[in-house]
Parts: C-alpha cells; structure tokens; sequence
C-alpha cells in the first residue's frame, strides 16, 4: 500500500520536501502517482443529467422534487461501487465514510451538491460531488489509506439556501422549516421527502473542530478562468449572502375608472423600489451585488390595479456590515418611494448565509497541489454562495474552481470541459491527501 507521505511528496517536487502543518521534510521518492478516472467521471456527469433533464439541455433538479430523489439514488449507487455505504441524516444529507489508519482523527470533508435552479444547467455542484466520489473510489483502487477518515457528502437543497449544511453547522433556524422550497414543498416535508427527520433535524449539528478540513471543488459560474487561460481558481473566500420577501401593500381597484393620480399602485412602487435597488447597490465601490430576482402582484389582472406586489431581494458581499448598510439605505428609500403613492414595504428576512474567507493553510494546500500537477491558477473570491460557507463555521475550509465556459451558470448552456472537470478533481485528490498530512 502506497504511503501517503510519499504520494505528498511524488505529487510536487515544488513542496520541496516540505508539508504543511509541522510535518517535517521527507526525502522525494518517485513513485506512481496516485490519479482519477477522468472517462469514469465525466460518464456519470453525462449519465446524472438525465435526472431532471429539460428540453433547453439543462436540468430542473430541484430540491425535494422527483427528480432530485432519482438522482440521489443514483449517486448512492456510485458511493456503493465505490466501497462507501452512504446514510441520509435527518436534514436529508447524504454522507458516506472511508476510516483511516488513524480513526481518533478528525474526518476530512470534501463534496458538493446535485440540487439544481429550475432550469439549471449540468455541471453547477454535480461537478464537485462525481469527483468527491471519485478520488475515494480511485483511492481505494489504488490501495491508498489516509491517516484521517474521509467523508464524501451531497448536501441537500443547496440552491435554495444552504438548507442541509447550514443545519449541520448549526446555523439553520427552526422557523425556517416553514419556508417553500422551488419544489412547492415546504423545507419541513421535503426533509421527509429524501428521507430525513425534520423532527430530528438539530441533532445532525457538529461543533467546531469536529472536522479537519472541508474541500469542495467546483465551476467558477464566473469566467475569470477562461478569460485568462488559467485551470484553477483558489476561493480566497465566499460572500455573504442576505434574502428577504418584501410585501408592497398599496390598494385594489378598478383599472378602468380610477384616475392615475389617485392610485395607490402597488406595482408601481414595485417598478420604481427594483430600480432604486440597482443603484443604491452601484453607488459605492466595491464587488457587492443586489438583485430584484422575483416579483407577483395580486391579484394579477389585467384590469385591476395591483393591490399587493410580493418580491425577493438578495444583497451579496463579502462584508457583512457592508450588506447591512445597503439593506438600511433601501428600506429608508423605499419608505420614500411609499409616500408618493401611499403604498407600504415590509420584509420578511428569508435567510442569511454569513461571509466565509478560507483558511489561508488551506489555500496553500490546494495552490501547491495544482501546481505540482502543472496546472496555472489565480486566487479570487466567489460570488456566489456554497456549502463550504457553513462549513467553515467547522473548520478549515477551502474551495477549488476549475473554468466556466462563457462565465455561463444557472443556465442550460453553463459547461466546463472534460479536460478541466478532471483537472479539478485531481487537484482535489491532491488536496485532500495533502489535507491528510495535516
């Protein structure tokens, strides 16, 4: 059985000898070095995206919905082949667990998503979770123990809000069980849906340093990479992320007979709060984004002036003080925007996901296991949310990107190639033994 220490150092004659954490120099010994089936993992990519497969070539894989249970299956099929026998928890997460030679260790975490947006496409999560489960079934094939136990998870109902981790860090609120996932369900029987216990569901919460590491591999849905010819982003962190449905209360009447200046129109105010949003959020410098992405009014007739308009709004930076300022400064326009027509804005906050840097040892794990394997990289943020995020709230975390092409996500034509797909999950593989030398 091929020693982990001396894949570390076979992996980068660039580490010169020299691990992360305290371990001290080893000789270079050059031994094959431990791979991926690329053509194994980029089959089961293709064969995945047949669950919940729409006609625009993409996926509607939404959380609790058929279609996320048949893939789930599916990938528990996988795990199975891979000599893992995974377990649901009661937040519908998926876990299945290598042991390592050292069991008292801590476990590392690596894994992702299968969950889609309506109309998604085939590579956003289900990327990071295929290759997951291939570095531990290519590590088993080729003889290799870590000292840590490994854990492969496929979080549940990522896209909605971080549902799964964020109730294993802890961070998921009991009020939040009432909220509609995309699938009509509420959170609370889509848990039961795939099989877990909302009943149940604090007990699936870990305390920090009940893990070693957390990786995740994962598209860019930005296209930085691709742009500048690069093969891996190293995450530098993860933005925090705020929602909130906002009710615009004005009053229903008759399209035809009320005049324009005595209208308490609801849609109207709607119209002028989502272009206020956009330029209070651009008014000051910076990488934050804000977002109107949803909106109905009621009782939504043709000829009835909306009475009651419901949106979202989501507010994304890295600075969590910095999305509070921005919501303070729209809530205080929008009460302007009101008494023009005399309408009303409440919100209801949705939920929150807090900013999340990753560990800067980590970093240097992933940026020295791709350049071992040859590979270019840039360190960048990410602007979107990910389950790595809560789990940093556990331990060290890091996050591994690999091209979009087109910069192209939540979309039907979101692709990354076969050549970057196995490039990431060897840099994952690398990572996680490197992890292991921790």
């Amino acid at each position: 059985m091929m020693d982990r220490r001396e894949f570390a150092t076979t992996l980068a004659g660039a580490f010169a000898g020299t691990m992360l954490g305290g371990v001290p120099r080893l000789a270079f010994t050059r031994v094959a070095a431990p791979t991926i089936n690329a053509a194994r993992l980029n089959t089961r990519l293709k064969e995945l995206s047949a669950f919940g497969a729409n006609p625009q070539g993409g996926v509607s894989r939404v959380a609790y919905s058929d279609a996320d249970r048949a893939g789930r299956a599916y990938v528990m099929d996988l795990m199975r082949s891979a000599g893992l026998e995974p377990r649901v928890d009661h937040a519908g997460n998926i876990f299945a667990a290598r042991a390592g030679s050292q069991p008292a260790l801590k476990p590392i975490l690596f894994g992702s998503h299968i969950d889609s947006v309506p109309e998604g496409g085939n590579y956003d999560g289900t990327v990071g979770s295929l290759s997951a489960i291939e570095v531990a079934q290519s590590l088993a094939e080729q003889n290799i123990r870590t000292r840590h136990p490994l854990e492969v998870v496929i979080w549940a109902n990522e896209e909605g809000g971080l549902y799964g981790s964020r109730a294993v860090s802890g961070q998921l609120t009991a009020a939040e069980l009432d909220n509609t996932a995309w699938s009509g369900k509420r959170i609370a029987e889509g848990v039961s849906f795939l099989g877990g216990d909302p009943s149940q569901i604090a007990t699936v919460r870990r305390q920090r340093g009940d893990i070693a590491t957390y990786l995740e591999l994962h598209i860019e849905q930005g296209g930085n990479l691709e742009r500048e010819a690069l093969n891996i982003g190293v995450v530098e962190g993860i933005v925090g992320i705020k929602q909130w449905e906002v009710t615009i209360t004005g009053f229903q009447n008759h399209a035809g007979t009320t005049p324009m200046d005595r209208r308490q129109d609801a849609m109207l105010a709607a119209a002028r709060f989502v272009e206020m949003v956009n330029r209070v959020v651009r008014a000051e410098p910076g990488r934050q984004v804000g977002t109107v992405g949803r909106i109905q009014a009621f009782p939504g007739a043709p000829n009835v002036i909306p009475g009651k308009v419901v949106c979202s709004l989501e507010l994304r930076d890295l600075d969590a003080t910095k999305i509070d300022r921005l919501y303070g400064a729209i809530a205080a326009e929008a009460r302007g925007i009101g008494q023009q027509n005399g309408t009303t804005f409440d919100y209801r906050p949705l939920h929150e996901n807090v900013p999340a840097p990753s560990d800067p040892a980590v970093r240097k794990i992933i940026e020295r296991a791709a350049r071992a394997l040859g590979y270019t990289t840039r360190h960048m943020p990410s602007g979107a949310g990910h389950d790595a995020q809560a789990m940093a709230q556990l331990g060290p975390m890091g996050m591994i990107f690999i091209p979009s092409i087109g910069g192209i996500s939540h979309s039907p034509k979101e692709f990354s190639t076969a050549d970057d797909i196995a490039r990431g999950a060897r840099v994952l593989m690398g990572a996680v033994l490197l992890a292991d030398t921790r």
